[in-house]
C-alpha cells in the first residue's frame, strides 16, 4: 500500500514538474520578448528621432508652428512610405502639440483633416488639428494629451507605449514612442512616433513558438524518458509487490491458496463450522511416472487440469488448495455427515479418472483420496490435516485409486512409514540394499540361460520389506535413479563370475530415462566391472514409452549399440501398444505373471489366447518371448505347447540370494549334462536343487 502511495505522489510530481517549468519558460519567454519589443521600440525611436533631427533642417521652426518646408515633407513621405514610422506628431519643447503628419498637404494651422489618433487620450489632439486658428496657448498640451509623457519627457526620459491595433486605421501592434529632440543640450522638440510592431511582434513570437517547442521537447526527453522508466519500475514494483502478495496465499501455478492459506480456512472453519466439515487430501497415482515419460511441462499441464476439474466440483463454501507437487485439498464446507464426505470423495475420483489430453496426446490417471473430518479427527489445523494426509497414505499403500476416512490406527502407519523412509536412505548410504536373482531358462530343455537381478531390502530387525512397499516409497523421494545405478554397477559386477554363457537382467526405472547420459553411465558401468554388454538384459516397461518416445528410443539405440539386449518387460498389461514393436527392434519380450495365474481361473480362455497370440507376435518379428510366473507343471506344459522362447517362475528357482548362486549354477550345469533331454525330471531336479539351495535364506 505505501509503495502504491508513493507511485501516485510521485507520478503527480513527474506530471507537475514538466508543465511547471513548460509554464515557467513561457512566461520568461514572453517577458522576454516584451522586454525586446520595448527596447525595439526605444531604439527605433530613438534611430528616427536622430534622423528626423539629422534630415528635417526646420524641425525646429515646425515645432514652433510653421508649416513645413517642400523637402520636409518630401521626407515625411518617404519615411512614411518606409512603412515602419505610419504617423508622428510633433510638439514644441513646452508640450503644445504643432504638426501631425496625417495631412502633408496643409500646415498645421490649415489642417482641418489631420485626426490624430493615439491609443488613449487623442480625441483631443483631433479636436485641436481641426481647429488650426486657435492661439498657442489655446493648443492641446502633452500634460493633457498623455501627463505620463509629459513627466518622462521633463525627466529627460523616453516613454513607450505598446498597443493592440484595429486594421486599417492602425497596425495589429505598434508602440508609441515619446522622445525629445534634443541639439547642443537644448531640447527644439518632442516627437511622438507611432511604429509598427506587428512584423517584429509574430516574429518574436515565431521564435517563441520554436523555443517552447524545443524546450517541451528538451523537458520531455529530461523528464519524460526517466520519468517513464521511473514510473515503469514502480509499475513494475507495485506488480511484483502484489504478486508476492498473491504467492504469499496462493499456489504459483495452479492460482490455488497455498498450504498456509488453508491452515488459516481451516482454523477459521473449526472456529466457525455450526456442524462437522470435511477435508479431502487428493494425489495423483503414479504421477512421477508422468514426468518422467511425458515431461515436466506436460506434468504442469495435468496439475492444471486436474486443479480445473476440482474447482467445478467445489461449492461457493468450499476451499481448495495445492499444497504441493500433485497434492490438493478440498475443505468440504459444512455441516455434513461422514457419508456426504465419502460421496464427494468418489466423485472427486470418478472426475479425475476421465481422460485428459496433454498436447494432443489422450492419458488417463487415477487419483487416492484421503478423508478427516472435523472436529472428529482433530480439532485444529495442523491435526486435520496430518489426519487426512494419514488416510491419504492408506489408500496409497493399499493399492491406490482409493478413498479412505481417517481413523486412530494410521498413526501407527505414519509411523511405520517414516521408519521405512529411514530405513531406504540408510541403505542407500551404507549399500545395505540387496540383490537376489531368479532363473530365466531354456522353455524346451529347461537349459539355464541367465538370471534376473531383483532388488531386496531389510528393516533394521533384519526382515525382509516387500519391493511393492519400498520401491513405490523410494520413487517418491527421488532415490530411484541412484538406487537404480548400484543395482546396475552390482549386477554387472556379479555375473562378471559367472560362466560367460549366463546373462544378467536389469530392471531400468523411467527416473533413471530422465536423467540425460544413460546410456554413458552404463558404458561405464560396464568398463569399471568388465562384463561384456552382450551378457546384459536391460528391462523396461510399456509406460516408459508413452510419450518422449522419440528421445527414450534414441537412448535404447544408444544402448543396443553397447551391445546390451533390450526387453519389454510386462507386455500384455498396461499400454500395450503393437507399435512400440515396429518403431524399435526389441530382442525380448516378457509376458508377464498375471496371465499364469489367469490360467488358474475356471474360465481361462481369454489368457490362454491372448498368451498364444503374443507368442506367435514375437516369432512373426524374430523377438525372443519368455512367459514370466510359472508355478506348476500344468502351465509349464501350456507354454511349451504354445512355443514360447524361454521361461521364469518359482518352478524353475524363487528369487535367491547371491551366496546361492554358486549352488545353483554348478547343478543346473549337472543336471542339464545328466538329463539328456529327459526334460520334466531334469526341471524338477533343478527345481528340487534351487529350493533346497535357497532354504531358510
Amino acid at each position: 500500500m505505501a509503495l502504491s502511495v508513493r507511485a501516485s505522489f510521485a507520478g503527480l510530481l513527474f506530471g507537475a514538474v514538466p508543465v511547471i517549468l513548460l509554464a515557467g519558460t513561457w512566461l520568461v519567454a514572453k517577458t522576454a520578448v516584451d522586454h525586446l519589443l520595448y527596447h525595439d521600440a526605444v531604439l527605433t525611436g530613438q534611430n528616427w528621432t536622430s534622423y528626423l533631427v539629422d534630415n528635417i533642417k526646420d524641425l525646429e521652426a515646425i515645432a514652433k508652428g510653421e508649416k513645413p518646408s517642400a523637402e520636409s515633407r518630401a521626407f515625411f513621405e518617404r519615411a512614411q512610405k518606409a512603412g515602419q514610422v505610419f504617423r508622428y506628431v510633433i510638439y514644441d519643447p513646452e508640450g503644445r502639440m504643432r504638426f501631425v503628419s496625417d495631412n502633408l498637404e496643409n500646415s498645421l494651422a490649415e489642417d482641418n483633416e489631420a485626426k490624430p489618433k493615439s491609443a488613449a487620450e487623442h480625441e483631443a489632439e483631433d479636436k485641436r488639428a481641426e481647429k488650426p486658428d486657435q492661439d498657442d496657448d489655446d493648443d492641446e498640451n502633452l500634460a493633457e494629451h498623455n501627463p505620463a509623457a509629459a513627466r518622462a519627457i521633463a525627466a529627460g526620459q523616453p516613454l513607450i507605449n505598446a498597443e493592440e491595433g484595429e486594421p486599417p486605421t492602425r497596425p495589429q501592434f505598434f508602440s508609441e514612442a515619446y522622445l525629445p529632440a534634443v541639439v547642443n543640450g537644448r531640447t527644439i522638440a518632442i516627437v511622438e512616433t507611432y511604429i509598427d510592431q506587428t512584423r517584429k511582434r509574430n516574429e518574436f513570437r515565431h521564435t517563441l513558438t520554436l523555443m517552447s517547442a524545443a524546450l517541451l521537447a528538451l523537458i520531455a526527453i529530461a523528464f519524460g524518458v526517466p520519468g517513464f522508466a521511473w514510473l515503469k519500475r514502480s509499475n513494475e514494483k507495485r506488480l511484483a509487490e502484489a504478486h508476492i502478495r498473491f504467492l504469499a496465499h496462493h499456489d504459483s501455478l495452479t492460482g490455488l491458496i497455498n498450504r498456509d492459506k488453508l491452515r488459516e480456512e481451516t482454523d477459521a472453519a473449526l472456529a466457525e463450522a455450526n456442524g462437522r466439515f470435511a477435508l479431502h487430501s487428493i494425489d495423483i497415482d503414479h504421477f512421477k511416472d508422468v514426468n518422467d515419460t511425458l515431461g515436466h511441462a506436460a506434468g504442469d499441464a495435468l496439475i492444471v487440469a486436474v486443479a480445473r476439474r476440482l474447482e467445478e466440483l467445489a461449492s461457493e463454501q468450499d476451499r481448495l488448495s495445492r499444497i504441493g507437487g500433485d497434492e490438493f485439498v478440498l475443505l468440504q464446507a459444512g455441516p455434513l455427515a461422514e457419508d456426504s464426505a465419502f460421496a464427494l470423495a468418489a466423485e472427486i475420483r470418478r472426475r479425475l479418472s476421465l481422460p485428459y489430453e496433454l498436447d494432443g496426446q489422450p492419458i488417463s490417471v487415477t487419483v487416492s483420496v484421503g478423508v478427516a473430518i472435523a472436529p472428529a479427527h482433530g480439532d485444529s489445523a495442523a491435526r486435520l490435516m496430518k489426519s487426512a494426509d494419514l488416510a491419504l497414505f492408506a489408500s496409497k499403500i493399499g493399492g491406490r485409486n482409493k478413498t479412505s476416512v481417517f481413523s486412530a490406527e494410521m498413526d501407527k502407519e505414519l509411523a511405520e512409514r517414516l521408519r521405512l523412509e529411514k530405513a531406504i536412505a540408510d541403505a542407500l548410504a551404507n549399500n545395505a540394499f540387496e540383490l537376489f536373482y531368479q532363473p530365466i531358462v531354456e522353455a524346451r530343455t529347461a537349459r539355464l540361460l541367465g538370471f534376473e537381478a531383483l532388488l531386496r531390502m531389510r528393516d533394521a530387525m533384519g526382515a525382509m520389506v516387500s519391493p511393492a512397499v519400498f520401491i513405490p516409497l523410494a520413487e517418491q523421494m527421488g532415490l530411484i535413479d541412484r538406487i537404480g545405478e548400484w543395482v546396475l554397477r552390482e549386477a554387472c559386477q556379479t555375473a562378471q563370475a559367472w560362466p560367460a554363457d549366463l546373462k544378467v537382467a536389469v530392471n531400468l526405472s523411467p527416473a533413471q530415462f530422465a536423467r540425460a547420459g544413460l546410456a554413458g553411465r552404463i558404458a561405464t558401468i560396464l568398463g569399471e566391472t568388465g562384463l561384456n554388454a552382450r551378457r546384459l538384459e536391460l528391462e523396461i516397461t510399456e509406460g516408459l514409452l508413452l510419450s518422449k518416445s522419440a528421445e527414450v528410443l534414441d537412448e535404447l539405440r544408444k544402448l543396443k549399440a553397447l551391445g546390451a539386449s533390450i526387453v519389454m518387460d510386462d507386455f500384455g498389461t498396461g499400454y500395450s501398444s503393437l507399435s512400440y514393436l515396429w518403431q524399435f527392434p526389441f530382442d525380448k519380450i516378457k509376458i508377464d505373471r498375471a496371465f499364469m495365474l489367469a490360467l488358474e481361473a475356471e474360465d481361462h480362455g481369454d489368457a490362454e489366447t491372448i498368451v498364444r497370440t503374443i507368442i506367435d507376435l514375437g516369432r512373426s518379428l524374430n523377438v525372443t518371448v519368455t512367459v514370466e510366473g510359472v508355478e506348476n507343471a500344468r502351465q509349464l506344459d501350456f507354454v511349451r505347447a504354445a512355443r514360447c522362447d524361454q521361461i521364469q517362475g518359482y518352478y524353475f528357482g524363487r528369487p535367491m540370494p547371491r551366496t546361492d548362486l554358486a549352488a545353483y549354477i554348478a547343478n543346473a550345469n549337472i543336471a542339464d549334462l545328466a538329463a539328456q533331454g529327459a526334460l520334466p525330471e531334469t526341471a524338477n531336479h533343478i527345481s528340487s536343487n534351487a529350493l533346497s539351495a535357497t532354504a531358510g535364506s
